[in-house]
């Protein structure tokens, strides 16, 4: 039997290790600064990076998981080290479709955060670091922030049928943004750029 074969009705079994496995059975999106240099406060100093080269912030695995109520959508998501100013490299973010939808995050390597906001404006930052496992509650939007040097690689599940909702964000932006601090710690601040 092929390895890493798709097999959603009878199940099957993936090879995670250095990442390897994964990515033969599965396609990487790839999202570079300039599908994103809005989302930061630091106009720019994200419009000077583009020009400079144009960094790959963050990619994720997608495992083409049948949208059914009953199935599990997983993979990995690979967050690189970087900042444009002093804001760390982030995911774009996005809320459920299906907003009552949960999902787990567990950190296999690097460090950084999850940060979760709802619809409310309830804001909690989870702290991402090996071998923690993060609950994301339904209705919370969630981005995770990489505060290291190097890369910040996540495990994630959720429902297969939840779907996602990044136009949200794209157009309200996040409450609040993790920066570097005056004392090179991270620090989480009003985001500047936020729309009611």
């Amino acid at each position: 039997m092929p390895q890493n074969k798709f097999d959603w009705q009878r199940g099957f079994t993936l090879d995670f290790s250095a990442l390897d496995g994964l990515s033969k059975g599965a396609e990487s999106t790839k999202r570079r600064l300039s599908q994103m240099q809005d989302m930061y406060a630091d106009g720019e100093a994200a419009r000077a990076l583009v020009e400079g080269g144009d960094p790959l912030v963050y990619e994720f695995y997608e495992l083409g998981t049948p949208e059914h109520p009953g199935d599990l959508a997983f993979g990995t998501s690979i967050c690189y080290p970087g900042k444009v100013g002093k804001e760390y490299f982030m995911t774009k973010g996005h809320f459920h479709t299906i907003l009552d939808t949960g999902e787990v995050y567990y950190t296999l390597s690097g460090q950084g955060y999850m940060l979760t906001e709802s619809p409310e404006g309830d804001v909690v930052a989870h702290q991402l670091e090996p071998g923690k496992a993060v609950y994301v509650p339904k209705r919370y939007a969630h981005r995770s922030v990489n505060t290291g040097d190097t890369p910040l690689i996540t495990f994630f599940a959720f429902r297969g049928d939840a779907g996602h909702d990044y136009g949200t964000i794209e157009t309200k932006g996040y409450r609040k943004l993790i920066v570097e601090g005056e004392d090179g710690r991270p620090k989480i601040i009003d985001n500047p750029k936020w729309k009611k």
